[in-house]
């Protein structure tokens, strides 16, 4: 998504006193308009490193950073009842600081996550996000744990913030990354379309207790990334999709879900093709694609070698294929002919009625993090967890990246959907499944 940049008055300068403006993008106005306080849309990103970082050094570093990436100092501008647009004002400098140090005791750690679960920074006061700095007693070194609003911001784009604060604090400037490559243009094969209007499969329920608290519920774990033979037609990103659908399917059998053997799976996708360096744009870039996935793929007697190839044909195709970021009704949705209130009010309500078509989950696949994340005597990263919000009635997302040839994997559900022992038994499946895609077995 091309972000924009400060607004000029007509003399070239920002206006003295007065914020710049900038009208909120599609994405960002769809989020806001489904805002809720029982799911906050937050996306949690968990930067370990071996050392501790010094507390002075890294708010200073962090503050370097949002200056270099002014499109993050950004905070919702008050509006009337009749106001047509959302709108950013972008400002001169934080309004809080947003680094914090919790006390380092026992439970920190697990205390920090609940909170990037619960808690959503406010829009209000600029930037969006928060970062807490999580050490224990009796555990080396410490966690850089992220707390960001996905109405303003995306993992990637704080990713970004993350490596410049990384590479003001150690003094090492670091390489620019270029932007993913993407294939040329190709049309969908036509044994990859499920039936545009068909009804997908949803996560069937599991046993969240009889009274479920609202919000989210977050399982990580750590896995060898699968191998794949040299020139393998399809990628990691396409072996973590099989892996996916083929949980889901299980699940969903095991729990006799209805039309668990007829209903077609579709996987939401984020593509993000922006470039890695520091002049990346900040905001909420990734557009999502949606890959299908028939019942008779997905059957319990699955051809995982076959599905590789299916998969990897469709995942080319819909990464090559231009397309709006939230698709091309979206757009409607935010055309300020109405209120903002009156647009939010139809934009809740489509979202309530489509629920049933609403894709099966999520698969957010950041791939190999792209920056060393070195903080000098703090050391480089260890490991990096993201996690995608995982709101109702989709209620499930699957997040990966990879740090050092290891994967790490972020399970996020709902908790009125599923409980911790199907969380757990979730991550089974996909562990299992993940391994029989690997080149050793397939």
């Amino acid at each position: 998504m091309a972000t924009t940049q400060h607004q000029r008055d007509p003399g070239g300068g920002q206006s003295p006193g007065h914020p710049a403006r900038v009208p909120f993008p599609v994405v960002d106005e769809v989020a806001r308009h489904c805002a809720q306080d029982a799911e906050p849309s937050t996306v949690h990103i968990e930067i370990h490193l071996p050392g501790r970082v010094d507390e002075e050094r890294l708010r200073s570093a962090f503050a370097a950073a949002l200056a270099r990436h002014p499109r993050a100092l950004m905070r919702e501008r008050p509006r009337g009842l009749l106001a047509r647009r959302y709108e950013w004002e972008l400002t001169e400098g934080p309004d809080t600081d947003p680094v914090s140090f919790p006390p380092c005791a026992p439970g920190a750690l697990e205390r920090a996550r609940a909170g990037a679960l619960d808690r959503a920074p406010a829009l209000s006061a600029s930037p969006p996000l928060r970062l807490d700095v999580v050490r224990e007693p009796g555990r080396e070194g410490c966690v850089l744990l992220f707390t960001v609003h996905h109405t303003a911001l995306d993992g990637p784009a704080c990713m970004r913030l993350a490596a410049t604060a990384a590479e003001i604090y150690s003094g090492s400037p670091i390489t620019p990354s270029p932007a993913p490559a993407r294939p040329a243009a190709a049309p969908l094969p036509r044994q990859s379309r499920t039936p545009a209007l068909a009804r997908p499969a949803q996560v069937a329920p599991g046993s969240p207790g009889p009274a479920p608290v609202p919000g989210n519920s977050l399982l990580l774990a750590e896995l060898p990334v699968p191998r794949r033979e040299s020139g393998a037609p399809y990628t990691v990103n396409d072996q973590l999709m099989v892996a996916t659908a083929l949980t889901v399917a299980d699940w969903n059998r095991a729990q006799g879900a209805p039309g668990a053997d007829r209903r077609p799976l579709r996987i939401t996708m984020p593509v993000d093709d922006r470039t890695r360096g520091p002049e990346m744009p900040i905001g909420n870039g990734t557009r999502l694609v949606e890959v299908g996935f028939t019942a008779a793929e997905v059957a319990a007697e699955a051809d995982v070698a076959a599905l590789l190839r299916t998969t990897a044909e469709r995942t080319r195709a819909l990464k090559a294929q231009p397309r709006p970021q939230l698709g091309h009704g979206a757009g409607l949705l935010t055309v300020p002919l109405l209120p903002v209130a009156a647009r939010a009010a139809l934009t809740r309500g489509l979202r309530v009625a489509a629920g049933p078509w609403t894709s099966t989950t999520l698969l957010s696949n950041i791939g190999r993090i792209p920056y060393p994340l070195d903080f000098g005597d703090a050391g480089r990263a260890t490991a990096v967890w993201f996690s995608a919000p995982a709101r109702m009635p989709r209620g499930l997302t699957f997040t990966t990246a990879s740090t050092g040839g290891r994967l790490h994997l972020s399970l996020r559900w709902s908790r009125t959907l599923l409980g911790e022992r199907d969380g757990a038994r979730l991550l089974d499946l996909f562990t299992r499944h993940l391994a029989a895609t690997s080149s050793e077995v397939v």
